[in-house]
């Protein structure tokens, strides 16, 4: 008796990529057929509590470069991507029933609204057909840890020991077997625009630390630059705090960030770059920075919703204010502090901002404006081409003193500008 053909549904999310890729990996392997399926959620379009659009204009150009990247990459295994605008709760059951789908593979999300999506979509769906869920986003995976979730440890410095001590990152996947012709779909699905979402189109600014589009091909061109070009990451350790121009880090965070570039990739990168050219302490704060990004992950699902509660994960009760001058002068850089005014309108006019300048313009919102952080951190979602909730929300919860710093800092600005801006060129560069 024949066996019969199995056909999968990749449903994408955050990991817009087809290298590295479990899902495409163990779909090649199992199946005879397969399609990929990415919809642009009407959740993640609309206007937030705080007035924000959930998702703007910088980060979702960066998102229609990757999945055009993608649709290409996707093509020369013969793959087709079905784009759709529906919930994926409604979506995916209709592609189900019309290619008669047999296996679904998607990577697992956790913060609440992603999570009621999937335990929905798994409700309006029968129970033959086969789901294989997944967690593809952690350089540390979750199954390699060496505490359980539930005991995870609130310093990251004690997080990072452990698991340096004992968790061997895994390999990369192997690249897939293209699937035959036949596999390709008639149809083509389109790729919106800016315009479809009310977002008129944009020049990229000039004076950009962020000149980089989407995609996975721009994402190894941009380790290709910073690591063999370059050399830079050899140096990282000492230019990471920098503010002006593209190489004083790496900038692979947005490509970390929806997943068209995975973790593992980076630190693999990292390893033939200390076994050919050099290791030394940036080589190795690289692997750093993408252990603080696994350590926020972490943090989200051992707390749940709590990181987006006021009280942040340490319940701890501060006197915020929802003042709306106070935000508007924060987001226009009209503030009494020179040094944050130009970090909040490098990101206005870039959607980008750097790492020394997030830390400051947080804990001048929350500890000097003392206003509820979570308005902060609903506009750096909104703004940011690099956004990440679990990253977003640990940093901002860090820096307002309701989550994992145990010292609960507070940054001087002006010492902070006088010390990494002393001779204002930063400041004269977006202050104009």
């Amino acid at each position: 008796m024949q066996e019969s053909k199995r056909t999968a549904l990749i449903w994408l999310r955050n990991d817009l990529r087809i290298t590295d890729h479990y899902g495409f990996y163990n779909a090649s392997k199992n199946c005879d057929r397969a399609i990929a399926y990415y919809t642009f959620d009407p959740k993640q379009f609309r206007q937030t509590p705080w007035g924000f659009k959930k998702t703007g204009k910088y980060r979702l150009q960066f998102l229609i470069e990757t999945l055009e990247q993608l649709k290409s990459d996707l093509l020369k295994k013969n793959i087709s991507l079905v784009i759709d605008n529906k919930n994926p709760e409604k979506g995916i059951p209709k592609l189900i029933d019309a290619f008669r789908i047999t296996d679904i593979y998607y990577q697992k999300e956790w913060t609440q609204e992603e999570q009621i999506t999937t335990d929905t979509l798994k409700k309006n769906i029968s129970d033959k057909i086969l789901v294989h869920s997944f967690y593809d986003q952690f350089l540390y995976h979750p199954d390699d840890l060496p505490i359980e979730i539930e005991n995870l440890p609130e310093v990251f410095t004690v997080f990072r020991k452990k698991c340096e001590k004992s968790v061997t990152i895994r390999s990369c996947f192997n690249s897939i077997q293209p699937f035959p012709i036949e596999n390709t779909l008639l149809h083509e699905d389109k790729i919106p625009s800016l315009e479809d979402f009310n977002f008129l189109p944009f020049e990229k600014n000039q004076q950009t630390a962020f000149p980089f589009i989407g995609g996975s091909k721009s994402g190894k061109q941009r380790i290709d630059h910073y690591f063999w070009e370059t050399e830079k990451i050899s140096t990282y350790k000492h230019t990471r705090n920098g503010l002006i121009g593209e190489d004083y880090s790496s900038k692979l965070s947005a490509w970390l960030a929806n997943g068209s570039l995975s973790a593992r990739e980076i630190y693999w990168e990292i390893k033939s770059f200390e076994k050919e050219k050099k290791k030394n302490q940036s080589t190795y704060w690289l692997v750093f920075e993408l252990i603080w990004r696994d350590f926020f992950k972490y943090i989200s699902l051992k707390h749940g919703n709590k990181i987006f509660k006021i009280g942040g994960i340490l319940d701890k009760n501060y006197n915020w204010n929802t003042d709306k001058k106070k935000l508007q002068s924060w987001i226009d850089g009209s503030t009494d502090e020179s040094f944050v005014n130009a970090n909040m309108i490098e990101l206005l006019k870039t959607g980008w901002m750097s790492n020394r300048g997030r830390q400051n313009v947080a804990s001048y919102f929350a500890k000097e404006l003392l206003m509820d952080w979570r308005m902060g951190a609903a506009y750096f979602e909104s703004q940011l081409i690099d956004y990440d909730v679990h990253s977003n929300y640990g940093n901002w919860m860090y820096i307002s003193g309701v989550g994992n710093d145990p010292r609960d800092r507070k940054f001087d600005i002006s010492w902070q500008a006088q010390k990494y801006d002393s001779q204002n060129k930063f400041q004269k560069l977006w202050l104009k």
